[in-house]
């Protein structure tokens, strides 16, 4: 297996155990959403909350150039977190929701 499968293979396994995950209230769902051809993984939440539609992104990661760049982490420990459990090394994760100047302040890959 090359190391885009297995990135591949990493992102989505960790997207699909948080969207087993069940909301405490409402009836709202987790729903993973996964782009291999164009290398974009999501974590959504949709559904109703009373009489609120809940419809957001939790979780967007790209995999650009062999490393994941988070474009949207609103995780309790974070995705970066998770792929370091997962064997993933810092220097192929972006934390790209920093402005690029201060993605070297972090120690995560700059791009």
């Amino acid at each position: 297996m090359d190391k885009l499968e297995s990135y591949q293979n990493i992102i989505e396994q960790i997207l699909n155990e948080y969207a087993a995950i069940p909301f405490a209230y409402g009836e709202i769902d987790s729903e993973a959403v996964f782009d291999r051809t164009k290398d974009r993984y999501l974590l959504m939440t949709v559904g109703w909350e009373n009489e609120r539609r809940v419809h957001s992104c939790l979780v967007h990661v790209d995999i650009v150039d062999g490393k994941f760049w988070i474009q949207r982490d609103g995780t309790e420990d974070g995705i970066a977190t998770e792929l370091e459990r997962a064997g993933v090394s810092k220097s192929d994760i972006v934390l790209a929701f920093h402005e690029p100047e201060l993605r070297k302040f972090t120690e995560y890959a700059v791009v």
